[in-house]
């Protein structure tokens, strides 16, 4: 039966379109919902009026929705073409944008969110941002990562180019993809940096596209093994503040403000679908919530090249299925790498692969909700 599928999934026509590009807060991309406009605030962390600010914008200019991004951003849905330009002009009035659409437009750089002031986290990423006119023109969907706590919490989020700690506590830059990074230093490490991200551009690196598909040998040496991933749960308890949880990464803005009570006075994001209070002492939600891992983009009617819904059958699916993605079409961008279980809507059914990315040749094609359900003994 596998061999008829792969067979009949390979005569098909591709699901969806891909597009090479990402939103950001000037150049928005149309979802279902109207414009999806992102917002990757200066170091990962809003103040408390900055947050507020943003929850009376997503009201005012959208309809309410913020999702949370596997890069640590935010998108506000739900903005029309009428409203885009007034909400963009706010969100820069706030200092969360950048002012002009080619800054905004520079690579992300994602900061593991227990960084402190000062520390190797923030004086490498401040020092990054301010030099990101150095760096060559990348393709649109590179990035950072600024890792550089007590051992590397990063290890699976999107990033390019990587800097953390290695099995003795010392500083690397690790280009993703590649087992071993290059001994760097606080004050050298923005260099190597720039100089990493010369070679992947004229390396051939624009045809890859991303770095953990260029194959290219390295330019300098790399012999320093990374440290172990920390445990999120660690992660989260060294972050300063309540950990908020968002299931599959969706918040409305009236819940986020009745969150930010009297002793929030910050709120850093984070690439785990869920947001750091700072100051708020109270307990936190569990990182390991079944809703918190599973994958689900935001399916039909939210986006137009979905077929399906989504994220109601993924709810039902978490806590019996381990690892598992549910997305809406190929594109995958929940979560564009592989998964144990992925299901991909298809003409208004679903396509089941195993430990596969979105869109790869399935087992099973066409299954419905309900015979999912059952296949999985979740009724």
């Amino acid at each position: 039966m596998e061999d008829r599928s792969r067979r009949a999934f390979a005569d098909q026509p591709p699901l969806a379109v891909v597009r090479g590009w990402c939103p950001t807060a000037w150049q928005p991309m149309m979802a279902g919902d109207g414009l999806l406009v992102r917002v990757r605030p200066r170091l990962g962390r809003m103040s408390r009026p900055q947050m507020l600010g943003l929850c009376d914008a997503a009201l005012r200019f959208g309809n309410g929705h913020i999702d949370l991004t596997n890069r640590a951003g935010l998108q506000i849905r739900g903005v029309s073409d009428h409203n885009h330009l007034p909400l963009a002009q706010a969100l820069a009035a706030m200092g969360l944008i950048d002012p002009d659409a080619a800054g905004d437009a520079h690579a992300p750089v994602i900061l593991n969110p227990d960084w402190t002031p000062g520390d190797d986290t923030e004086t490498i990423a401040l020092a990054l941002l301010d030099r990101m006119d150095e760096l060559p023109a990348l393709p649109p969907k590179v990035g950072f990562a600024i890792d550089a706590g007590p051992a590397p919490a990063l290890t699976h989020r999107p990033a390019d180019f990587r800097i953390e700690r290695d099995m003795n506590g010392a500083l690397i830059l690790r280009a993703d993809g590649r087992d071993c990074g290059m001994a760097i230093s606080v004050e050298n490490a923005v260099d190597h940096v720039i100089a990493l991200t010369a070679w992947f551009m004229t390396s051939g690196g624009a045809q890859a596209g991303r770095m953990a598909r260029h194959a290219a040998p390295l330019p300098q040496c790399a012999d320093r093994m990374p440290a172990p991933q920390r445990e999120l749960a660690a992660t989260i308890a060294a972050c300063p503040g309540r950990f908020l949880g968002a299931p599959f990464g969706r918040i409305d803005a009236d819940t986020l403000r009745m969150a930010m009570n009297e002793k929030v006075h910050a709120v850093r994001l984070t690439p785990w679908r869920g947001l750091i209070m700072e100051g708020d002492d109270g307990p936190s939600d569990n990182p390991a919530d079944p809703l918190l891992s599973t994958d689900a983009c935001p399916g039909a009617p939210g986006c137009p090249q979905a077929s399906v819904h989504t994220r109601d059958l993924a709810a039902q699916l978490a806590p019996y299925v381990a690892d598992l993605h549910v997305s809406g079409c190929a594109k995958g961008c929940a979560r564009p790498t592989q998964a144990g279980t992925v299901l991909t809507g298809r003409d208004g059914g679903f396509d089941l692969a195993l430990n596969a990315r979105a869109g790869a040749p399935p087992v099973r094609t066409g299954l419905a909700p309900s015979q999912i359900i059952a296949l999985f003994g979740a009724s």
